[in-house]
C-alpha cells in the first residue's frame, strides 16, 4: 500500500467531513453567531478573555494534541495499519470531533463552566460531585506523569530544554506585544514564528543540563505560575506560537511522505488478538485514544476554550476542525512508522527501544530528510516538537485541575436558578492560588512517590470514560432543549460499550482471574461504578424534551 495515497485519502476525507458533516453538527447544536459568548459577558481578565479565531485555534489545538495522537496510533499499529486507519477517520469525524464541538457548545450555554456543571444542571448535584472528583483525580495523574515525561526528555535532550525555556520567554513577549502594545496579530505572528524557529539552533548551541529532580521541581513551579497567570499573558500566546511548530511538522511530514512515497511495510491486519495488547475490542479503541476521541478534550473545550471564544461563528473551526487536524496528525504518525521494517518497529517498541515517540521521530525524520534536509536534524526537530506539546499538555492539565478543584467546592444550585450563598470553604477553595497549590502538591506527591505507576495503566480507559460521560451530559442537555441528539447518542453508546468492557476486563483480571494489582483492580471497579451511577441518573432524568435551558 502506498503511504502517500493513504495520507492524501485521509486529507480529502477530513476536509469533506469538516465542510459537510461539521456544518450539519453546527446547525444541530444551534450555533448562533449573534449570541454573546461568556468570554464577553463574564470577562475577568484572567480566565474569561476573548481571543481571535486564529489564536484560539492554535491554543486549543496545542492543548488537545500533545504526544497522545502519536503514541496511540503507533502502539496500536501492532493490530495492523488497516483497523487503526479506519478507526482514526471514522472515530475522528463521527465521534471525536462531535464530542469536542458539542462539549464546547454545551459549556457556552452554561457560562463557560465544565462538563461537571452541565451534569449538575441536568442530572443533579450528586452527579456533578462524582464527575468533578473523577476529573480532578485523572488530571492530577496526567500532571504527575507528564511532568516526569518532560523532565526525562529534558535530561536526555538538554537542547530541547533550552528551546522550551526560550519558547516560554518568547510567549510572554508575544502576549505583551499583542495585548498591551497593540501590535497587529499578523505582524506579531510573523516575528514570533521567526523567533520561535530561531530558538531551535540556540537550543542546539546552548543545551541546558539539569538533573531529573531539579527539572521536576522547576516544572512544578512553572505549571503553578502558568495556572494562576491570566490566560492571555502566557498560555494562550505560548500555545498559539507552539502550534506553528506542529503545523510545520505536519507540512514537512506530508511533503516528505508525498516525495518519498514509501510502501507500507507493516501488514494491513495482524489478527483479532495481539499477545502484548489483547483483543482488538476494546483495546484498539482505548489505545488509539486522542487520534479518534479523547475525554481530555471535553475538559479543554469546556474548561479553557469556552471561556475564550470570541464568537460562536468560530466554534466549528475551534471545536470540530481542531480535532480533525489531530486525526490527520494521527494518520501521519501511523504512516511515518508503518513504512519501517517489522524488525525496526519491534526494536523501537521493545525494552530500551525508546518507544512510540522515538519510532515516530526516526520514521518521520527520515522522510523529511528526503526533501534535502539533514536526516539527523529533521529527527531532532520532530522530537523537539513532540516534547514542546507534551509541555503544553502539562500546563493545560494543571489549569484544568484548578478549575475542577474550584467547581467541586461550589455550592449546589437551587433548581436552575442562582447558586446558594458560598461559605468559607467555598471562598477559600475558590481562590485560584490555593486551588492550584492543592492540585500541584497532589501531582508532585504522585510523581515523587512513584505511586502513579500503579494506576497509570488504567488511564486509557479512564480517558475514554470521560468521553462517554461528556457525551452523556451533552445528550441529556440536548434532550432537555428539545433538539436533535442522535448524532451524540450513538457515539455515547459506542464509548460506553468500549469503556465498560475495558474496565470490566481490567477489574476481572486484577481482582479475580490472576489477582494482579489490587490497586489497579479496585480503581477499575470504582470507575465502572461511576459509569453505571451516572448512566442510571441519566435514565431517571430521561432523554425526553423539557423546558429549554
Amino acid at each position: 500500500m502506498s503511504s502517500a495515497l493513504l495520507l492524501i485519502l485521509a486529507l480529502v476525507v477530513l476536509i469533506v467531513a469538516y465542510v459537510v458533516y461539521g456544518g450539519k453538527v453546527a446547525r444541530w447544536l444551534g450555533v448562533d453567531p449573534g449570541r454573546l459568548t461568556p468570554a464577553h459577558r463574564l470577562n475577568d481578565g484572567v480566565d474569561y478573555v476573548p481571543a481571535r479565531r486564529a489564536v484560539l485555534v492554535g491554543h486549543h489545538f496545542a492543548s488537545i494534541a500533545g504526544a497522545a495522537p502519536i503514541i496511540g496510533p503507533v502502539t496500536a499499529l501492532a493490530f495492523g495499519w488497516g483497523p487503526v486507519f479506519l478507526w482514526i477517520l471514522v472515530g475522528g469525524i463521527f465521534l471525536g470531533a462531535v464530542h469536542d464541538f458539542s462539549s464546547l457548545m454545551a459549556s457556552l450555554r452554561h457560562d463557560g463552566k465544565s462538563i461537571g456543571e452541565i451534569i449538575e444542571a441536568h442530572l443533579g448535584y450528586g452527579g456533578r460531585t462524582l464527575f468533578l472528583l473523577f476529573s480532578w483525580t485523572a488530571l492530577v495523574l496526567v500532571v504527575a506523569v507528564f511532568a516526569i515525561v518532560v523532565a526525562k526528555t529534558f535530561v536526555q535532550v538538554p537542547e530541547a530544554a533550552t528551546a522550551s525555556v526560550l519558547f516560554i520567554l518568547l510567549a510572554l513577549a508575544f502576549g505583551a506585544a499583542v495585548y498591551r502594545l497593540g501590535v497587529p496579530l499578523a505582524v506579531a505572528t510573523v516575528l514570533g514564528v521567526a523567533a520561535l524557529f530561531g530558538c531551535i539552533p540556540l537550543g542546539l548551541a546552548f543545551p541546558l543540563r539539569l538533573s531529573f529532580d531539579t527539572w521536576l521541581v522547576v516544572l512544578m513551579a512553572y505549571v503553578f505560575v502558568a495556572s494562576v497567570t491570566p490566560v492571555q499573558v502566557l498560555l494562550q500566546p505560548r500555545d498559539y506560537l507552539n502550534s506553528f511548530l506542529l503545523y510545520a511538522m505536519l507540512l514537512l511530514g506530508f511533503a516528505g511522505v508525498i516525495w518519498a512515497h514509501p510502501t507500507l511495510e507493516a501488514p494491513a491486519f495482524t489478527g483479532w488478538q495481539v499477545p502484548e495488547l489483547g483483543s482488538i475490542f476494546p483495546v484498539l479503541f482505548v489505545t488509539v485514544a486522542c487520534g479518534a476521541i479523547s475525554g481530555f478534550h471535553s475538559l479543554v473545550s469546556s474548561g479553557t476554550t469556552a471561556k475564550q471564544l470570541d464568537s460562536e461563528a468560530d466554534a466549528q473551526a475551534v471545536g470540530y476542525g481542531s480535532m480533525l487536524v489531530e486525526s490527520l496528525l494521527a494518520v501521519l504518525a501511523l504512516v511515518a512508522v508503518a513504512w519501517l521494517s517489522s524488525a525496526d518497529y519491534a526494536a523501537y517498541m521493545g525494552e530500551g527501544g525508546g518507544g512510540p515517540v522515538a519510532a515516530f521521530s526516526a520514521g518521520l525524520g527520515a522522510l523529511i530528510g528526503t526533501l534535502g534536509l539533514p536526516a539527523e536534524g529533521a529527527t531532532s526537530f520532530v522530537a523537539l516538537a513532540v516534547s514542546a506539546f507534551a509541555l503544553t499538555s502539562l500546563d493545560t492539565a494543571t489549569r484544568l485541575s484548578r478549575f475542577a478543584f474550584q467547581e467541586f467546592f461550589e455550592p449546589p444550585r437551587r433548581g436552575s436558578a442562582q447558586p446558594t450563598e458560598p461559605g468559607l470553604l467555598t471562598r477559600v477553595a475558590g481562590n485560584r492560588f490555593l486551588a492550584t497549590a492543592g492540585s500541584v502538591l497532589a501531582a508532585g506527591a504522585l510523581a515523587w512517590s512513584g505511586s502513579w505507576k500503579q494506576i497509570w495503566p488504567i488511564f486509557g480507559s479512564a480517558n475514554q470514560l470521560l468521553a462517554a460521560l461528556a457525551l452523556l451530559a451533552v445528550s441529556v442537555w440536548l434532550a432537555h432543549r428539545g433538539r436533535r441528539r442522535l448524532f451524540v447518542l450513538i457515539p455515547m453508546v459506542i464509548m460506553y460499550a468500549v469503556t465498560t468492557c475495558s474496565l470490566g476486563l481490567l477489574a476481572w483480571r486484577h481482582l479475580v482471574q490472576d489477582a494482579g494489582s489490587l490497586v489497579l483492580g479496585v480503581a477499575a471497579a470504582c470507575l465502572l461504578l461511576v459509569a453505571v451511577v451516572l448512566a442510571v441518573l441519566a435514565g431517571r432524568v430521561g432523554l425526553r424534551p423539557r423546558a429549554a435551558s
